[in-house]
């Protein structure tokens, strides 16, 4: 049995033409002799009447936010909602179809509302309802934990049960659809001559996603890479062919292809970051004076970015939203922060820059003939980011395009 799952954003499902389009789709695969299992998100963005962001200002009309828990139960609705609409098009589109919900389709979770984990997945229900023709829709972003309470998954959780999914039938592909052709080589919106990538490793995809590329979460990512599950990630609206993602072994079978031998993949970028310096050379215990400066900021819940530590001086960031409270909790512990609003951090993201000298001279340099000023650096064997200011980025990131052309 060749499962295929089919995963649909919100904005592929906004009216009655877009859903057609979807169940044409489906249909399709079905024809192709796959057995397509529908993975859905709430309809619409912010702002429509029924995506998840419109659910929750419901609830927050009096200025009062309901408990996680009844919160959950309030975001779940916007994906049943979906998920009804949808599975009722196929069948006016004479396809049999069932919806299920999250705990339906037998996604199993930890307790975490808003942000729950998938413990498992018991697929039995799914499989059935495909033995008896029906193509499944599955509500995506929930699921239900162990102790019968529904859960959400936390944004981008619909790719994350699409993944999930994948990997407990063992599709043969994850594809993920969505408003754009595929991962492009930077954000279009910025670099006019952009271009979507034919493949990219799930390494690569994962760095893309967590440095500000918003096409899929990298939590499914990681799941599909467990099971070695490719990904597809695809316009609903057009016959371009997307991107693959998959490993770097699948990339290389067949014969070589020098095209392939990028250093860079992709440039992506985070805004509306605040750099903070804490000089730490008057302290009498260096190490525990660091590490009290973390441990606070961690029981704030205060997530901390681009950390470089060393023995005169820390250096990390936070969201711009959190910077007043990260200053007030550390002026309350006696320290004199120095403080950077407004700076943006670029990624220039490829497996292809492992162990090949002089990626950071190239980046250096291009940023230099721009005048931008380099704030910050760090690397790993996929990425080198730099932290620069804001109304530096966009200038960066062409700059950085035009220096590794990663789709040449």
């Amino acid at each position: 049995m060749k499962y295929l799952i089919q995963k649909f954003g919100g904005t592929s499902l906004g009216d009655d033409e877009k859903r057609r389009k979807v169940a044409s789709i489906v249909i399709g695969a079905k024809h192709n002799g796959f057995l397509p299992v529908v993975v859905v998100s709430a309809i619409g963005r912010s702002g429509d009447p029924y995506a998840t962001d419109t659910l929750l200002s419901y609830a927050r009309e009096h200025k009062k936010e309901p408990t996680p828990r009844e919160a959950d139960l309030l975001m779940s609705c916007g994906e049943i909602i979906s998920g009804v609409i949808m599975s009722t098009t196929l069948q006016k589109s004479g396809c049999p179809a069932v919806f299920l919900t999250g705990a339906q389709a037998g996604i199993i979770t930890d307790g975490t509302y808003n942000n729950a984990r998938i413990l498992k997945v018991d697929p039995r229900h799914i499989i059935r309802h495909c033995r008896e023709g029906k193509v499944v829709v599955v509500a995506g972003f929930q699921g239900v934990s162990e102790a019968g309470e529904i859960t959400t998954l936390g944004r981008g959780g619909s790719d994350t049960t699409a993944a999930a999914l994948g990997v407990a039938l063992g599709a043969v592909s994850v594809d993920i659809y969505t408003d754009v052709d595929g991962i492009m080589t930077a954000d279009p919106r910025i670099v006019t001559d952009a271009r979507p990538l034919e493949t990219v490793t799930y390494n690569e995809i994962c760095q893309l996603a967590r440095e500000g590329a918003k096409v899929i979460h990298p939590r499914a990512v990681e799941i599909a890479m467990q099971k070695g599950i490719p990904l597809r990630i695809k316009c609903t609206f057009s016959e371009a062919p997307g991107t693959l993602v998959t490993s770097q072994d699948e990339i290389n079978k067949g014969a070589i292809d020098i095209t392939r031998d990028r250093t860079i993949t992709g440039i992506t970028h985070i805004p509306d970051i605040t750099r903070i310096k804490i000089n730490t050379g008057e302290a009498a215990n260096i190490p525990a004076f660091q590490g009290r400066i973390f441990n606070a900021l961690a029981l704030a819940g205060i997530s901390v970015d681009f950390i470089n530590v060393h023995p005169e001086v820390v250096y990390f960031t936070v969201k711009n939203a959190d910077a007043g409270k990260a200053v007030k909790i550390l002026e309350n512990m006696e320290i004199k922060p120095e403080v950077l609003p407004d700076c943006a951090k670029v990624a220039a993201v490829g497996a292809g820059m492992t162990g090949v000298p002089g990626v950071m001279a190239r980046i250096v340099d291009a940023l230099a003939e721009e005048k931008v000023l380099i704030l910050q650096s760090a690397d790993s064997y996929t990425t080198i980011w730099v932290l620069v200011k804001k109304e530096d980025m966009e200038k960066s990131i062409r700059a950085l395009h035009r220096r590794f052309d990663p789709c040449r």
